[in-house]
């Protein structure tokens, strides 16, 4: 496995791990009209400005298994904003290392912490980041473009710890 830059050639598998991978973390955990709301152009648009790099204020980072993209990870300032497996690579160890390479990347921009946003109900995902060493500082109304606001858990990992990589 390879962690790397994206790249504006792996949007369209960004957009589909990304697609599915909110599919499974947020139905039944996020409001109705959210879920709706998000469809599949949704998905392929932000991933394609992401992977052109078109948000300056945005990395994306790709972790690339015999050739394919396997998962991803956003990053935006101190926020660790997305991160997602592609089903068949869940449980094969490739989650823990995107999530350190997104903590070497806020890491960089000289934060000494880092955040991020797991929908209430997520639990396999606050199980995952917890194993990781980060910290569940409790819950919290996320607002979610469109107006949506979405009950979440806000996670925070203190940049000054050494990285852990469990299996994810």
């Amino acid at each position: 496995m390879r962690i790397r830059p994206a790249e504006p050639a792996d949007a369209a598998a960004i957009a589909e791990i990304w697609r599915l991978g909110w599919l499974d973390a947020h139905l039944g955990n996020v409001p109705d009209a959210l879920a709706e709301a998000r469809i599949e152009a949704g998905f392929t648009d932000r991933a394609e400005r992401r992977a052109r790099g078109d948000d300056d204020a945005a990395r994306t980072l790709v972790a690339e298994v015999a050739g394919a993209v396997a998962g991803f990870v956003m990053v935006v300032g101190d926020e660790v904003e997305q991160v997602y497996v592609a089903a068949e690579h869940r449980g094969r160890g490739v989650a823990g290392p995107l999530l350190a390479a997104a903590e070497d990347a806020v890491r960089a921009e000289d934060h000494r912490q880092a955040w991020l946003a797991v929908v209430a109900g997520n639990t396999p995902a606050r199980r995952f980041y917890e194993r990781q060493g980060w910290t569940d500082t409790g819950p919290f109304d996320h607002h979610a473009p469109g107006g949506f606001v979405v009950p979440a858990h806000r996670y925070v990992r203190d940049l000054t710890q050494p990285a852990r990589q469990d299996a994810g």
